[in-house]
């Protein structure tokens, strides 16, 4: 089973700039989107339903053009939620919640620390009241999976300048403190766990032209609980693939 996350900075652009297309010549069995900033009913119906795929979206209730997440999967899930148990964090339309018979895929793109001291305590309590969910889900016996930008780069391996980023939002040791707290209850970064030293970024900053001299962040993630380690087969960051900010990673699963 192959699964791709992306992070598209706008689901209506990438589909016009033709990059939508380009995730089908990976046959991913799953694909999920983030910041698709877009209502399902400003889509083109190709992208609303794209052959062969269930098409899943929630979207920003607070403002237009803003947040969002979509899930594409040939195998329909046995049911699919759009909300973490907060009202509050909910709102922004951040997170698509997929029940299938073998795992829970939870998508999800995790807020932006922001310039705003409002916007990081945000951040930290989406952070944790998403991780009380997944912790519950695995008390009922479910194996978890989880992906999206998570707009946060664990270890000074995983940024080009950490030393001069580290009192900025997305390298905060407050940030990365949450990340250590995920894994220490057992859950795996996937690309961590099978390339330990390998360098490699998945979002560049566009205005200074960070992609050309390969000056990143690795801020997408896919994780999963360790009962699905027996299974982990690839773990990639797909960065040849052009279309965002951001470059698709991937998971595949025996």
């Amino acid at each position: 089973m192959k699964l791709i996350s992306w992070n598209v900075n706008g689901l209506r652009a990438f589909y016009k700039k033709g990059a939508f297309n380009s995730i089908f010549e990976l046959d991913p069995d799953i694909f999920c989107l983030q910041e698709t900033k877009a209502h399902p009913d400003q889509l083109p119906e190709e992208v609303k339903n794209p052959a062969g795929y269930h098409a899943y979206f929630d979207h920003s209730k607070m403002r237009q053009g803003y947040s969002g997440v979509a899930i594409f999967s040939k195998i329909k899930p046995e049911k699919v939620e759009y909300s973490l148990g907060n009202g509050d964090l909910d709102k922004e339309g951040r997170m698509i919640i997929a029940y299938f018979q073998d795992f829970v895929l939870l998508n999800g793109y995790f807020p932006n620390g922001g310039v705003d001291p409002e916007r990081l305590k945000y951040k930290l309590e989406f952070y944790e009241q998403f991780l009380i969910f997944i912790e519950k889900l695995r008390k009922s016996d479910k194996k978890v999976i989880f992906c999206g930008d998570i707009n946060t780069a664990h270890n000074e391996i995983d940024l080009s300048r950490p030393k001069e980023n580290s009192n900025h939002t997305g390298f905060l040791r407050i940030e990365r403190d949450w990340l250590d707290k995920v894994i220490s209850k057992g859950y795996l970064d996937t690309f961590r766990t099978l390339h330990p030293e390998q360098v490699k970024y998945s979002w560049w900053d566009m205005k200074t032209f960070a992609r050309e001299r390969n000056v990143g962040w690795r801020l997408d993630y896919f994780f999963i609980s360790p009962d699905l380690l027996p299974v982990l087969k690839r773990a990639e960051i797909l960065d040849n693939m052009l279309g965002s900010d951001h470059c698709p990673v991937m998971l595949e699963l025996k």
